[in-house]
């Protein structure tokens, strides 16, 4: 299937690695040049090379910090300068998790991580969607794309799920309020997804798990009937979400909006309505 993106502009946060570089990367794919932002100027070197070899398109770093304003406007608006234009928003910037402080019991959680995980994913995503919005009004089409995540459905991560419920509730709102300028907005909850940090921690439950291999360690924590399995027993890949992503963005997504999409191979449960 066409998706419709070639020539299209994208600027993805959060890219230097893991689920945002695969977003971009897929972006790319597809035939739209790509923004790729971080605070990592190197990481964001080395990606975009990567992606400007794999697909031909133009891919450019531009370093960012999401928590402060003038820079994220800054970066927002240098990419529409730099591609001529903006048409998708990726919003991937976060600390994976959450503060390891901000993620446990609520006696010790420290106010400020909870607070830094906050104005990273949630306030960050909002800054960087505001900035955008003005750039994806001129082009008459439009696509922000929220990368969430399952601690939202599930209680335990205070910091994970409350600042991903956040994103749920801010692309609802901006959906509803830039439907009539051709702009989408929807959200993605990954889950356990598998990215370059994958082997260390893989390494780490192995070596709780009494010195298995990781092959093991990974199937234990994906069997059905584990805390983690889930319906395809095994852990979703961060190209996946790149693929849903590039749908999401597409021209074929016209009748999606104000959506969340759950994209952690069927983890959980509960039943939705």
């Amino acid at each position: 299937m066409d998706f419709g993106l070639e020539g299209k502009l994208a600027f993805v946060g959060g890219a230097s690695r893991g689920i945002g570089k695969a977003i971009a990367l897929e972006l790319a794919r597809e035939g739209a040049d790509v923004v790729v932002g971080s605070r990592s100027m190197p990481d964001l070197e080395a990606t975009a090379a990567e992606i400007a070899e794999t697909t031909g398109r133009r891919a450019i770093p531009m370093s960012f910090d999401a928590t402060n304003r003038e820079q994220v406007d800054r970066v927002i608006n240098a990419a529409a300068d730099t591609l001529g234009g903006l048409h998708i928003l990726v919003n991937s910037a976060s600390l994976p998790g959450g503060s390891p402080s901000a993620t446990g019991p609520i006696e010790d959680l420290i106010d400020e991580d909870l607070i830094s995980d906050f104005d990273v994913k949630f306030v960050g995503a909002l800054r960087c969607s505001r900035a955008a919005i003005p750039l994806l009004k001129a082009q008459g089409f439009g696509r922000i794309i929220n990368i969430s995540g399952l601690n939202a459905r599930n209680a335990g991560n205070l910091s994970g799920g409350a600042r991903n419920t956040s994103l749920v509730h801010m692309t609802k709102t901006l959906a509803a309020q830039l439907g009539q300028f051709g702009i989408t907005v929807n959200c993605i909850h990954p889950g356990t997804t598998r990215t370059e940090r994958t082997p260390s921690l893989l390494a780490a439950r192995a070596e709780q798990l009494g010195g298995v291999s990781l092959e093991e360690a990974e199937a234990q924590d994906f069997a059905p009937g584990s805390p983690r399995g889930n319906h395809i027993c095994r852990m979703v890949d961060a190209s996946e979400i790149g693929y849903l992503t590039a749908f999401l963005a597409s021209d074929k997504a016209w009748a999606i909006t104000g959506e969340l999409i759950a994209a952690g191979g069927g983890t959980g449960n509960a039943v939705y309505y």
